[in-house]
């Protein structure tokens, strides 16, 4: 499999997931959830899900669970959309970079005025 077509399926996938997520599933504890990116295995059978959760640490919790438990539904509403031999069995993962990333700027921002007064 070439790199450029692992590429494609994971920005498609990305796409169809984060539609399936806003539109088809009804849970209320998937209303701040983000696709952030799929990562693809090399023979395409198995993608990861990396998802963003705006809410408290229970919150990512329970939208990670309620998203890992309706994987097999997710998959079978994927089936019509690609136009693939075989369909990825898709896991979730909670994706913390952007967490991350706000607490790094925070912290920054709060250094700025020392930076500036030395």
């Amino acid at each position: 499999m070439s790199g450029r077509r692992g590429e494609r399926v994971s920005d498609l996938l990305q796409e169809e997931v984060s539609q399936i997520i806003q539109r088809e599933l009804g849970d209320p504890r998937l209303t701040f959830v983000t696709v952030m990116r799929v990562e693809m295995s090399p023979d395409m059978r198995y993608g990861r899900a990396m998802i963003s959760v705006y809410g408290t640490e229970q919150e990512q919790d329970e939208a990670l669970e309620a998203l890992n438990h309706a994987a097999g539904y997710v998959r079978r509403l994927l089936a019509p959309r690609l136009r693939m031999r075989h369909i990825p069995e898709i896991t979730f993962r909670l994706d913390r970079s952007a967490a991350h990333a706000e607490s790094i700027a925070r912290v920054l921002r709060d250094l700025e005025p020392e930076l500036r007064a030395a």
